[in-house]
């Protein structure tokens, strides 16, 4: 139920504030709010937010230095506003560890959208069961729990957002199968994919560097140039 969930708003813009607030509320969600970096991290630690909605510039601290320092301690989902539509700001937003980027002005209906695809797939990331054998997936020294919604690398555990969760799944479960940055936007976001290359490729690197022993010279995750991406 929509009422189950809290989303924490960071903006130092009050209209844009009100706006996401009201927006959110109709739909049924609880929203609690902040006007700078520093106050999100802290409502981000003592209310433990469901979702975050992070705007890039706030003062005393950004948004993508607050969704980093986050990141450290919480793998909650981060959907990040800008001003900016430019690719390599999106890049930056999604390098510090956000899951998803929207662009202002904004549609309410999209902000809404991107908002439960997000929970939707945090709450197919939370629920957990007894494993079985059917519910790990092998590959090489990785292996993925479905079953617990866990990545072991060589033995060791390795947290995951549930966004890199979701481009593992996808792409372990169908070994040596190129998949592109399309069709892994469309299953994963849950949204259509258009012009979605940069978005993809900044988690496929942050999920490098979490499995790979030298991501720089990948034995897993790799590109096929021009066509997109396979897990060997």
């Amino acid at each position: 139920m929509h009422e189950t969930y809290t989303i924490l708003v960071a903006d130092d813009d009050r209209s844009i504030l009100q706006i996401v607030r009201s927006e959110l509320e109709a739909a049924g969600y609880r929203v609690i709010t902040a006007s700078a970096g520093d106050e999100a991290c802290a409502l981000a630690a003592s209310a433990r937010p469901d979702l975050i909605i992070m705007d890039v510039m706030m003062p005393r601290m950004s948004g993508m230095l607050a969704t980093m320092k986050i990141r450290q301690e919480n793998n909650v989902p981060i959907l990040m506003l800008s001003a900016k539509a430019e690719g390599s700001d999106r890049v930056l937003g999604l390098e510090s560890g956000a899951d998803d980027y929207l662009v202002k002005p904004f549609y309410q209906q999209e902000l809404l959208a991107r908002v439960k695809a997000l929970l939707r797939r945090y709450d197919d990331l939370g629920s957990i069961r007894e494993t079985g054998a059917d519910d790990l997936v092998r590959v090489g020294d990785i292996v993925l729990d479905r079953s617990r919604k866990q990545l072991l690398v060589r033995g060791e555990y390795v947290h995951l957002t549930a966004t890199e969760y979701g481009i593992l799944q996808v792409l372990m479960e169908h070994p040596g199968r190129v998949f592109s940055a399309e069709e892994i936007y469309s299953r994963v976001w849950d949204g259509e994919s258009f012009s979605v290359e940069n978005t993809v490729m900044v988690h496929i690197r942050r999920i490098r560097a979490k499995l790979e022993i030298d991501p720089k010279k990948p034995e897993h995750l790799k590109v096929v140039w021009g066509i997109g991406y396979v897990f060997e």
